[in-house]
């Protein structure tokens, strides 16, 4: 993994946060730490639309362990400066559901992405996220 930057312990703690939700909740699909790391009020600015809250983080995984079932998670780079942290990653995994753009599932899928992120005490508030090649996988 890349550089973890910021302003002293703020920024590092931050950065911590988004490492802890990105390697283990959704690296290794431990959901329960979704309270812990998620506010209730958070919402998540996604190109699908917005989803709110820490249930609104567990659709989104759920749904992406659904179709990729063995999902790995890369967190290449991720830059804390105050409240602000920016991560940069790659989801990749075995796509395992049919689309009427590809009739044969089980090929291989990697979608790198960028997501700008806001913590306060200690949890995920708001939250960013593009990805890279979503429309190869799910189409309109």
């Amino acid at each position: 993994m890349g550089l973890i930057g910021g302003l002293g312990d703020v920024g590092r703690g931050n950065a911590d946060v988004v490492r802890r939700l990105m390697e283990q909740v959704w690296g290794l699909g431990k959901l329960d730490l979704l309270p812990v790391l998620i506010a209730p009020g958070y919402v998540a600015h996604l190109p699908i639309g917005d989803h709110y809250g820490p249930d609104g983080v567990r659709i989104d995984i759920v749904g992406y362990r659904a179709v990729m079932p063995d999902l790995t998670v890369e967190l290449e780079e991720v830059f804390a400066l105050g409240d602000t942290v920016v991560r940069r990653f790659v989801l990749g995994g075995t796509f395992r559901a049919s689309t009427p753009n590809d009739e044969a599932p089980g090929r291989p899928v990697r979608l790198s992405g960028i997501g700008v992120d806001r913590v306060a005490g200690g949890m995920l508030i708001e939250s960013w996220v593009v990805l890279a090649g979503i429309d190869t996988v799910w189409p309109d």
